[in-house]
């Protein structure tokens, strides 16, 4: 039987007079008797939404949005109004799972705070489209730091080096005109431990919020967090060049790491405290040697060493808009009235910045350094 004929069957027999309204009981009673194809997580979470109301019915509308994969906001509501869980175990207590199945698993409780949450991605989880947007950032920044590399015979400090510096990808003041620079500079690295830090939490962090929050979302946010790093260096550290992906991995992780604090007894991570507290040194050692190394003496003939700002920028991305996104699991953005204030102060900002590059160098009479 077809998604049509069967929604067709429902209306038919549960509510002939089209009140709008279906009792679940009766409705469990007819996937029964007629062996009807409905997933038994999808019967579990019907019955959840319908406990949330006194009558016991659910919304014809939300029973056609749960058959179709489709969950409103109002259905979120109305379960967690109703204080109800779901009726069966948690995922943790499921059995027989091959290891693919067991990643999924994993993923959703690394990553989603409610049960209902977790239970639905991962019934509803699909491998395709796969989370190939963070492991092509990923391998392009290792086989371009590779290139560089090899061609420079130099691997810590490669910003040290003139000829690195003259690469098309790096942002340079110099070069505000090449507007391409705002963003392929996330490929360019200073060295080893800055790709290593940045690759790392691209993949751990990441993939994961790739995988529940889907690519246009997570590849949103990644390069709003870069665009922000080298705009807020363009206009807070003139002087500076820029090089790595840091903007864009501060915004995936601040926002991992508010949504944990948000949603703190929620989250069913193993040693979630510990590993916030390992994080939050991590970082904090990343921006302290990037502080360091622009503001350490350079080499003879070396200009100023790339900037930290974009640090900062990418962190303050993460926990304001991307906190939104991460809160807004199975939830339409443009819903939401908070979406469009970040969207609006994060589109005045870029334009802001525009000025600020077309007008503000040679107003103030900025003494930047000679491009490469």
């Amino acid at each position: 039987m077809d998604r049509s004929s069967l929604l067709q069957l429902i209306q038919e027999q549960l509510d002939p007079e089209n009140t709008g309204f279906i009792g679940v009981e009766t409705f469990a009673s007819l996937v029964h008797s007629h062996e009807l194809p409905l997933d038994p997580a999808k019967l579990d979470m019907l019955v959840a939404l319908a406990q949330g109301n006194d009558e016991g019915q659910v919304c014809y509308q939300e029973l056609v949005d749960l058959i179709s994969s489709k969950r409103s906001s109002s259905f979120k509501r109305a379960i967690a109004n109703g204080q109800r869980a779901l009726p069966r175990d948690g995922l943790l207590d499921e059995t027989g799972l091959g290891f693919y199945k067991r990643f999924v698993r994993y993923v959703a409780y690394e990553i989603l705070p409610c049960e209902m949450d977790r239970r639905w991605y991962f019934y509803q989880h699909r491998t395709c489209p796969p989370p190939v947007f963070m492991a092509a950032v990923t391998l392009t920044q290792i086989i371009v730091f590779l290139c560089y590399g090899a061609r420079l015979n130099k691997w810590v400090l490669q910003t040290y080096h003139p000829e690195y510096m003259k690469s098309p990808l790096v942002y340079h003041p110099g070069h505000r005109a090449r507007a391409w620079r705002f963003l392929t500079y996330m490929f360019m690295h200073v060295g080893l431990e800055q790709l290593g830090f940045n690759a790392l939490l691209q993949l751990m962090i990441g993939v994961p919020l790739e995988m529940v929050h889907g690519i246009l979302r997570i590849s949103f946010l990644y390069l709003a967090g870069v665009l922000a790093g080298s705009l807020t260096v363009s206009i807070t550290d003139m002087r500076a060049p820029l090089v790595g992906g840091s903007g864009g991995v501060y915004a995936l992780c601040s926002a991992h790491l508010a949504n944990v604090v948000m949603n703190w007894a929620g989250m069913r991570c193993p040693y979630k405290l510990l590993r916030m507290v390992l994080a939050l040194v991590c970082m904090s050692s990343e921006v302290g040697r990037a502080v360091w190394l622009r503001f350490s003496p350079p080499l003879p003939a070396s200009g100023p060493q790339p900037s930290f700002m974009a640090h900062l920028a990418g962190a303050i991305v993460g926990i304001s808009m991307g906190l939104t996104i991460l809160r807004s699991y199975e939830e339409s953005l443009q819903d939401q009235c908070g979406w469009w204030v970040l969207l609006l102060s994060y589109g005045t900002f870029l334009l802001f910045a525009v000025f600020w590059n077309i007008f503000a160098y040679d107003l103030l009479g900025a003494q930047i350094p000679p491009p490469p």
